[in-house]
């Protein structure tokens, strides 16, 4: 039996159950075409098997090899981009402490590779000239820009740092298994690698050594997230019905809410820790459903510190959105509101209380407030957050996404918009073989 819950009765003032029920077919078909591998982009559904198929030899090379990273490493620094690191910095940030870095607890996770900033490289160059550390670099080609450069960068400032033979053992690549840049150099200069599968993008990767790799580093239980996804594969693998099966019901809601002309969800949470789990939904439907001019925008906002900066807009704003709460039932550690004698800020109507009974009491008032502002709203809840609930709620999105990116009849797993921004900038750096590019961009500045 599954954790997770999702809930749409607050969604019904604005959409029917006959509107939701619409979908039960299509949904039986498109559950039919992912399990059978036939549909768009059949080629990447690879991740679909990964809770069953990931071995015990796989997992003890992770952990043995995130094991002696951790023994040498004060920072341990992941390269990538996209879903090449969203994944896993989702699943650390929501497990660690909030101020890990201050703890002293090793090795601290950093990140390189996911934006082309001077001053971001400069100044993480000036915390690893003080700190013993390692790095992962994550890519299937290793000509990505972003994470290409910053790992030259770093390459170097290890080799210059360590020598060329410890340098190269605090170097592990996560990339394709036979071919590409990355590949050509591991095998030269002989790192430590995984293997990115070759039918899984990156987006879906967090079950692969992508994020496994630098979970475990992080020191969480990588086999307690194989086993909550596990357990939210088999239980989706029942029954497609509606009113049975999580994954069924929160595509046919979003998608009924979508014809209805709300384009836009956004993904509410009241955990601080939650923030990043919100970074990596909106790339996966982002990325997974924006095409051919349709798609539900993504958009994100932790509650309640936005309620004073979104909050009147979601409340009366375009009502062209709708909310799904990510709701965590239980906090981790308790801290009551202490009584006052002068209680000059009024608040002793609530001393005694749980911290978490105030911030629950917020995320009810908020719905309720928001649904009569015309904002329907949706509820995921896990009891708690750890490894087991986080594997749960990633096997619950991807293939949520799966079967809502082909309700909107589009390939969820591909990105063809993601290469034109690419083009401009090769024309503009002068990569060679983009000479035309290059004088069709000059004559438009």
């Amino acid at each position: 039996m599954i954790n997770l819950k999702f809930d749409y009765s607050n969604a019904l003032e604005f959409v029917s159950k006959e509107e939701i029920h619409k979908f039960q077919e299509e949904i039986n078909r498109h559950f039919e075409s992912v399990n059978q591998k036939t549909g768009k982009g059949n080629d990447f559904l690879g991740w679909i098997d990964l809770p069953d198929s990931t071995d015990e030899v796989l997992i003890t090379k992770i952990e043995s090899i995130a094991e002696t990273l951790r023994q040498k490493s004060e920072v341990f620094v992941v390269i990538g981009i996209g879903g090449s690191y969203l994944g896993a910095r989702a699943v650390i940030e929501a497990l660690s402490h909030h101020f890990n870095h201050l703890t002293g607890n090793k090795p601290v996770i950093l990140y390189a590779g996911q934006n082309i900033s001077e001053d971001y490289m400069s100044d993480l160059l000036e915390i690893l000239d003080k700190k013993d550390y390692s790095i992962t670099v994550i890519s299937k080609s290793g000509t990505t820009t972003e994470p290409a450069v910053a790992f030259r960068i770093l390459k170097n400032h290890l080799e210059n740092k360590y020598g060329l033979d410890e340098a190269r053992k605090r170097i592990v690549a996560i990339t394709d298994g036979e071919k590409g840049a990355l590949k050509q150099l591991s095998n030269e200069e002989g790192y430590e690698t995984f293997v990115v599968p070759d039918d899984v993008g990156g987006r879906y990767s967090v079950l692969t050594p992508v994020g496994l790799l630098p979970i475990a580093v992080a020191g969480f239980n990588i086999r307690a997230l194989i086993e909550g996804a596990r357990i939210m594969k088999d239980h989706v693998s029942v029954s497609t019905l509606i009113d049975e099966n999580p994954v069924s019901s929160y595509a046919a809601l979003r998608n009924a809410l979508y014809n209805k002309g709300m384009t836009t969800e956004i993904m509410v949470n009241y955990e601080p820790r939650l923030f990043y789990m919100t970074e990596w939904w909106k790339q996966l439907y982002g990325e997974s459903e924006g095409k051919e001019n349709k798609g539900i925008f993504p958009a994100g906002v932790g509650f309640t510190t936005d309620l004073h900066s979104m909050g009147q807009y979601i409340q009366e704003g375009l009502r062209n959105i709708f909310e799904t709460v990510l709701s965590v039932e239980n906090p981790d550690k308790q801290l009551y509101v202490p009584a006052d004698d002068k209680n000059l800020d009024k608040l002793n109507y609530i001393a005694g209380k749980p911290i978490h009974q105030v911030n629950h009491m917020a995320e009810i008032g908020t719905t309720l407030a928001h649904i009569d502002g015309g904002v329907p709203n949706l509820k995921i809840s896990i009891p708690k957050i750890d490894e087991h609930n986080l594997g749960e709620l990633i096997y619950f999105y991807e293939l949520a996404c799966a079967i809502s990116g082909y309700i909107l009849d589009v390939n969820p797993f591909d990105q063809p918009g993601v290469e034109a921004y690419k083009r401009n900038m090769f024309a503009l750096l002068g990569k060679p073989g983009f000479e035309e590019e290059t004088e069709a961009i000059r004559k438009r500045l």
